[in-house]
């Protein structure tokens, strides 16, 4: 459904030219996350993250609500399935939630795709523990989590909106769970890119897009995860 929602606003993708020095605005270039102008900058890293762990996605692949990041970074050999709270997802495999271990299978998958859904759930810590709980032993769990962005008005709205990152609180809330040496954290982001992400820019509206890429850990803009739940 985002991945539908995204087609359709690119392909109503407003001619609204951005002025990086335009000190007179102080509303966005887009509210929509830089959705209804092309890649959103977050969606950049995302990828990217997942594309550098894309080896380990293999065996059973659980993700939330949807599988696309399951299907685009997995393989042929991979069974798919998908978690969520809401019984009216009609794709979901697995009715639960995360925070709450009672209702989920235990030992299920062998990855954990879990992007940009943390944020969102308030028993943060609970959540990872759940993550923990449906993986394999050995199994992996590869997430990423917002440091810097806007409020998404949609999940505000419908479950909340509660948090916020930084590489210290995630470090320390995985290894609370997973154990020390069993997660390996990759920082996204820089100035340019959080203005950017803030100001709802789209990938193509960058000049250098290749900028991006410097990080610079005073300004995460986005935190990959990578966990190993150990035998």
């Amino acid at each position: 459904m985002k991945e539908t929602i995204r087609k359709i606003l690119h392909l109503l993708k407003p001619n609204k030219m951005v002025v990086f020095n335009d000190l007179n605005l102080n509303v966005p270039i887009s509210p929509y996350f830089g959705t209804d102008r092309g890649m959103p900058i977050d969606r950049y890293f995302i990828e990217k993250f997942l594309r550098a762990n894309a080896h380990l996605i293999q065996g059973v692949v659980g993700e939330i609500a949807e599988n696309s990041y399951s299907k685009k970074f997995g393989n042929d050999t991979c069974t798919y399935e998908i978690l969520h709270v809401d019984t009216n997802n009609k794709k979901a495999t697995i009715t639960g939630d995360l925070s709450k271990l009672d209702t989920l299978p235990e030992k299920r998958w062998d990855a954990f795709i879990c992007t940009q859904t943390l944020n969102f759930i308030y028993d943060v810590k609970k959540a990872v523990e759940g993550s923990h709980f449906i993986l394999k032993n050995g199994g992996v769990f590869l997430g990423t989590v917002a440091g810097i962005s806007q409020i998404s008005r949609f999940d505000m709205d419908r479950w909340g909106d509660y948090w916020r990152f930084t590489s210290l609180s995630v470090k320390r809330m995985f290894e609370e769970v997973y154990g020390a040496g069993n997660v390996e954290l990759t920082i996204y982001g820089n100035v340019l890119a959080s203005v950017a992400f803030l100001q709802g820019m789209a990938l193509e509206d960058l000049p250098k897009p290749e900028l991006l890429d410097a990080v610079d850990e005073d300004y995460q803009m986005l935190i990959g995860i990578k966990a190993i739940k150990k035998i």
